[in-house]
């Protein structure tokens, strides 16, 4: 049974559009970091996808980029406290600088959270491998720098 899950989600990862430009899950290899990220895109393109887009490029100059993005890429910590407790301020993504708030998450669990993360860490170039529940536990204990 759990071989045929595993070829289930490969084969719904590849029927997708399938180009490295896109939000892909074909360059996904390892079936555990699959089952967390299918489940991942479905959140962040019902959640996310409205502001951040479902291909990652945000909306110009008023919400900035998740693919490609220095901010995004430099710290799974801050990623997660972010999708959780929302964020505020000026910051500065790819040499740009953007003043949009960000809302809050709050009715999403620790394994929401690691879905979501885990899709996004492993594609577009990614490969963060899985992100746990356990790990964004931890993450949302303590504020990290931003």
């Amino acid at each position: 049974m759990r071989n045929h899950l595993i070829v289930l989600l490969f084969a719904v990862a590849c029927s997708s559009k399938s180009s490295n430009q896109e939000n892909t899950l074909a360059q996904i290899e390892n079936p555990e970091v699959m089952k967390y990220a299918v489940d991942g895109k479905t959140i962040y393109e019902n959640l996310c996808g409205n502001c951040h887009q479902n291909d990652g490029m945000g909306l110009g100059k008023l919400i900035p980029p998740i693919k490609d993005s220095d901010y995004f890429q430099a710290s799974v910590h801050r990623t997660v406290w972010i999708i959780k407790h929302g964020q505020e301020g000026e910051i500065e993504v790819n040499g740009q600088l953007y003043n949009q708030p960000m809302p809050a998450n709050p009715q999403l669990t620790p394994l929401e959270i690691s879905q979501i993360s885990t899709y996004l860490y492993n594609i577009w170039g990614m490969d963060e491998g899985k992100i746990t529940s356990k790990q964004v536990e931890k993450y949302l204990q303590e504020k990290p720098e931003f």
